[in-house]
């Protein structure tokens, strides 16, 4: 007897996705308006895939990191391209390595901020011990 496996990929519903991540209904319509997120239909039910719920995990975290809806859908764009004629891939090539460099210039900037914020923590720990 031989038995088939059925693959189904996994779906969430727009409530699920806002409670797992924290975020409204209306930021995750916002971002389907935005053709950041693409999910199916079911009558006037969205159902969203994996790579939706990857999409989201990205656009939250670019967010977080500062990029705007236009640099995250340039981004996706770049991820999702096909390969095409040398200058397509030459204009994708440095747009990732020009957002290479801002990034590294962005760490740097945070590692120097940490090294002032943790010499001001070290400088507010000895005047309390001073003040006992």
């Amino acid at each position: 007897m031989e038995t088939k496996t059925v693959v189904h990929d996994e779906t969430y519903s727009i409530s699920q996705l806002a409670q797992e991540f924290s975020v409204s209904l209306r930021s995750i319509r916002f971002y389907e308006d935005q053709g950041l997120l693409k999910p199916h239909r079911r009558g006037k039910h969205r159902i969203f895939s994996r790579s939706d719920r990857s999409r989201l995990i990205l656009i939250l975290r670019g967010k977080r990191l500062g990029f705007t809806l236009m640099e995250v859908q340039e981004l996706f764009r770049l991820y999702d391209a096909d390969s095409g004629t040398k200058k397509q891939l030459q204009d994708m090539l440095n747009t990732v390595q020009a957002r290479q460099q801002k990034l590294k210039q962005q760490q740097n900037d945070i590692d120097l901020i940490m090294m002032e914020l943790n010499a001001a923590e070290r400088r507010c720990y000895k005047q309390l011990s001073k003040l006992g």
